[in-house]
């Protein structure tokens, strides 16, 4: 029973190190990374609700704070559960298909690298 978590596990303290770095690591502020993310260590700052960085609009984090990189989560974390054999209950079933669009929600005020992670 432990297989299907063991990856997880593995995964986490990975996870939580990388947030840390991120949050707290100095010398990676205000640092460029690729296109439109200047600091991995910073929330994205292209939102929906300035067209992805288009229009010169601070949107205040909120519900609908989600960028290209949330929805790029998003969009591959259901991709990769689409991967997974589907023989599965109909309540599993059911978590899996809203799992990758409620962690889009979630990890959006989070760091870019975090997010690119």
């Amino acid at each position: 029973p432990l297989s299907g978590c063991l990856p997880m596990v593995i995964q986490i303290p990975v996870f939580f190190a990388l947030y840390k770095v991120l949050v707290l690591a100095i010398d990676m502020r205000h640092e460029p990374f690729i296109l439109w993310i200047k600091d991995l260590s910073a929330p994205d700052p292209a939102h929906i609700l300035n067209l992805f960085g288009l229009l010169p609009f601070e949107v205040p984090a909120g519900f609908l704070a989600i960028g290209p990189l949330a929805v790029l989560l998003g969009i591959t974390m259901w991709l990769t559960i689409r991967l997974n054999p589907s023989a599965m209950d109909p309540v599993q079933k059911q978590m899996f298909a809203i799992m990758p669009w409620m962690l889009m929600f979630v990890m959006a005020p989070f760091a870019a690298g975090l997010l690119l992670y």
